[in-house]
């Protein structure tokens, strides 16, 4: 299932528009979560295979449209939903639209490996909730996040 659902990005309506970000964000984001016997039986080089032609799909349909800025197709992990993440924005690959530290990388199969071999997917249990003071703000590593030119750079 979760190939179909990675494979249906790729024909899905595509906003690009520098002055409108939260557009962007809302429009090209994808939620992709695999449970159970799919995420058991999927293999990294499929999964990193099917994001490979999205982001072709994508480029050749901006090449089609005439697009002529950045653009970055781009996956990354996102642990605590335990769910692979991806979109499309009109920005260079060290400008994506990300709260916190990330870090762009060329190869997508350690983000693929990682989603699929997390068996925690996000999920706290309550009994290891503890009450108390709020922790001050976390510190987070940089994350990794798989980028792929689609703009009219990449041609």
């Amino acid at each position: 299932m979760l190939l179909t659902w990675i494979a249906e990005i790729a024909d899905e309506p595509l906003v690009l528009d520098p002055a409108d970000r939260r557009s962007e964000w809302e429009g090209n984001t994808w939620w992709l979560g695999a449970e159970g016997e799919d995420r058991r039986s999927l293999s990294v080089s499929e999964v990193v295979r099917a994001f490979e032609r999205v982001a072709e799909a994508i480029r050749l349909r901006l090449l089609d449209r005439g697009f002529a800025g950045s653009a970055t197709f781009y996956v990354w992990h996102d642990e605590q939903a335990g769910q692979l993440r991806c979109s499309t924005a009109s920005v260079a690959a060290h400008e994506l639209p990300f709260g916190g530290a990330y870090v762009p990388v060329a190869g997508l199969a350690g983000v693929v490996e990682a989603f699929l071999s997390d068996e925690e997917r996000g999920v706290v249990a309550w009994a290891d909730l503890e009450e108390g003071e709020a922790p001050a703000e976390p510190e987070f590593d940089p994350f990794p996040v798989w980028v792929r030119d689609v703009g009219a750079a990449s041609t």
